[in-house]
């Protein structure tokens, strides 16, 4: 059978060899169905690259159902039209969405210049505080309340008991808060 003129008849046989692995009929078919399927969704969106697109799409779920097509049941252009017409409404209806413009732009979380001056200016208090501690009460109070770990474990690693570890962070917090005590103005702490 001729495969130049185009008839539904030749579109049916061409999609079943198709579907068997006949790479020369999926050729013939593809450069047969893409002008036609290219030009309708065209008319719909007005838009080259969305139709380009939407024609891909159009012919790649052609080829997906190629195995179950059950000739006489439709056409195969009038299934492709009708799924390039599908494909294009829902182009449009992601068009007339929200435009893009009219989002708000997301709240930024980082920190705003002053807030991050603000937390160097504590953390640097804080550090040259802890400097000035024992070593033992430094080691207690940064495993606990800056590294997070609860008492039993920091008694493992500093090899103290437990009870020794909470004399040391007691001694430790008292020590930096009166070492931070006449900097909580310029820290921004009378703000909070």
């Amino acid at each position: 059978m001729p495969f130049d003129a185009h008839s539904d008849e030749a579109d049916h046989v061409l999609l079943r060899r198709f579907a068997t692995g006949d790479a020369v009929a999926a050729r013939i078919l593809t450069a047969r169905l893409t002008p036609m399927v290219f030009a309708h969704a065209f008319r719909l969106l007005g838009n080259r690259a969305e139709a380009e697109d939407v024609a891909q799409e159009a012919l790649l779920r052609l080829w997906r159902i190629a195995p179950d097509w059950r000739e006489g049941e439709a056409k195969v252009t009038t299934w492709l039209y009708r799924v390039t017409a599908n494909l294009a409404t829902d182009q449009l209806r992601k068009r007339r969405g929200v435009a893009l413009d009219s989002v708000p732009e997301p709240a930024d979380s980082a920190p705003s210049a002053a807030e991050g001056l603000q937390d160097a200016a504590r953390n640097a208090a804080l550090s040259a505080a802890l400097a000035d501690l024992p070593e033992r009460q430094r080691q207690a109070v940064v495993l606990r309340h800056i590294e997070g770990l609860g008492n039993p474990e920091i008694a493992g690693i500093m090899d103290i008991s437990a009870e020794a570890v909470e004399s040391l962070i007691a001694r430790g917090k008292r020590a930096l808060t009166q070492a931070l005590a006449g900097r909580r103005a310029d820290l921004g702490y009378d703000n909070d």
